[in-house]
């Protein structure tokens, strides 16, 4: 995720964000020249680092209660920011069937159409091949006979 969606979602400043960044407490990665934040850091990156020292340091931690809430809630709105997308991805891919369904059908149409057509001028084509073959015959008998009274004349 990018930056402003790290800093907003952690409830954090851009510039702190950018300041975890360079002490390497969150892992990045560039994408087409944008700066996205590692999501698989991104948890162990809201707890305090007091906290997380503590608690590599294997003794006793005692939160407050307002921590408690805070982590709960940012855990929440995570969580229902996931399902907006999930839902949102869902609507997307829906619409996207329902244009491709369209085209298809539209496509369909086109080639039924095509079908039809063809079938129209192969027919034609045959009658007008019928009526060509009809007239050299016609022309063959009439100037034939024309040719062979000419010719013992």
């Amino acid at each position: 995720m990018s930056i402003n969606e790290y800093s907003r979602l952690t409830n954090t400043d851009q510039d702190e964000v950018e300041a975890l960044i360079m002490r390497g407490k969150l892992q990045t990665t560039i994408q087409n020249d944008e700066v996205l934040v590692d999501a698989s850091s991104l948890m162990a990156n809201i707890m305090p680092s007091t906290l997380q020292e503590l608690n590599d340091s294997q003794t006793p931690i005692t939160v407050g209660a307002n921590f408690v809430e805070k982590t709960i809630g940012t855990i929440i709105n995570l969580h229902e920011k996931v399902l907006f997308a999930k839902e949102e991805t869902i609507e997307s891919i829906k619409n996207e069937n329902i244009f491709l369904r369209e085209a298809l059908d539209s496509l369909q149409e086109l080639y039924d159409e095509d079908r039809r057509t063809i079938a129209t001028l192969t027919e034609s084509l045959k009658l007008t091949q019928q009526e060509v073959e009809f007239m050299r015959r016609k022309y063959k008998l009439m100037w034939g006979k024309v040719i062979e009274d000419h010719a013992t004349a």
